[in-house]
């Protein structure tokens, strides 16, 4: 239980939540709606109940309440309420803030009843898209700002991660479709950030292609192997941290003097270090999608 975040700053919940601390600061006084302790220095401090509340009155108020409205409620009746909406209409904001909670208080119980009420209503692949795809992103500006740390970060994504393998999994015994080609995803040295990539593979295992998962940080060297095996390859990866920016044009054309000398070869590139590249530079045979949907859009 000592790793259990239990105090949280106005900033933290700014973050957290996405409402400024102003409007925080006018709901605790007009509405008395959270009830901060105070260091000796006068500066407001938050409990994990009061998170958990500020979570559930934002989700109330994106939902068409009124904060006046909200602060008439009991405290008991307002998780009720929550429910009450999650359960007749869009559940995945609902879904994030339970996700969010579980993560600040390491939570394993809490993110399982998640997932699985969310998988009554959803497939595998909704949920990814449409609350685990806006949770990372969320928790990326958290970590930036320093509102969790890497141990809060990491608590999350491999619980994301188990999920994707636990459905790669039941992939694995199908046999691709005839003549498909080899798809080999794998992330370039140093880089360690997978869930992106892990999805891609699954996608390309539903769709009955035939894929070859190496994973992180793989020398470029090593991926020469793969043609002793395979004749037609497309390599599959995702720059989140690495190369560097300095390094990254570098690196695209080392890899197509190396890899993609065979006609049949390709490249196809996401991730956030390539959000601002000149895809006009790219070679033919490379190419950057803004996203995975419009990556398995195009296969």
């Amino acid at each position: 239980m000592n790793n259990i975040k239990v105090n949280f700053s106005i900033k933290d919940l700014e973050n957290l939540t996405g409402i400024k601390a102003h409007t925080i600061r006018i709901w605790e006084k007009r509405y008395n709606l959270l009830s901060p302790n105070r260091t000796d220095t006068n500066i407001r401090n938050y409990s994990i109940t009061s998170f958990q509340k500020l979570l559930n009155i934002s989700y109330l108020n994106n939902n068409g309440l009124k904060i006046s409205k909200i602060a008439k409620l009991k405290e008991e009746e307002i998780p009720i309420k929550v429910r009450e909406i999650a359960s007749r209409g869009k559940v995945e904001d609902h879904a994030i803030n339970a996700f969010k909670l579980s993560m600040v208080n390491f939570d394993q119980v809490l993110f399982y009843n998640t997932y699985n009420n969310l998988l009554e209503n959803k497939t595998f692949k909704d949920i990814f898209y449409t609350v685990f795809l806006p949770l990372l992103n969320e928790i990326g500006v958290l970590w930036q700002t320093n509102t969790i740390t890497p141990a809060h970060e990491h608590f999350i994504s491999v619980h994301i991660k188990q999920k994707i393998l636990l459905n790669i999994e039941r992939l694995q015994s199908l046999e691709p479709k005839p003549e498909t080609d080899t798809f080999v995803l794998f992330l370039p040295d140093n880089e360690i950030h997978d869930i992106g990539l892990l999805f891609i593979n699954y996608e390309l295992r539903s769709k009955g292609y035939h894929t070859i998962f190496l994973g992180e940080s793989v020398p470029m060297d090593n991926l020469t192997d793969l043609f002793d095996y395979f004749e037609n390859i497309t390599f599959v990866s995702y720059f989140t941290v690495y190369p560097e920016d300095d390094l990254l044009e570098l690196y695209i054309t080392d890899f197509k003097n190396l890899l993609l000398k065979k006609e049949s070869a390709k490249l196809l590139l996401l991730g956030q270090k390539l959000i601002n590249y000149n895809s006009k530079k790219l070679p033919e045979k490379i190419k950057i999608f803004k996203s995975i949907e419009d990556l398995v859009k195009e296969l």
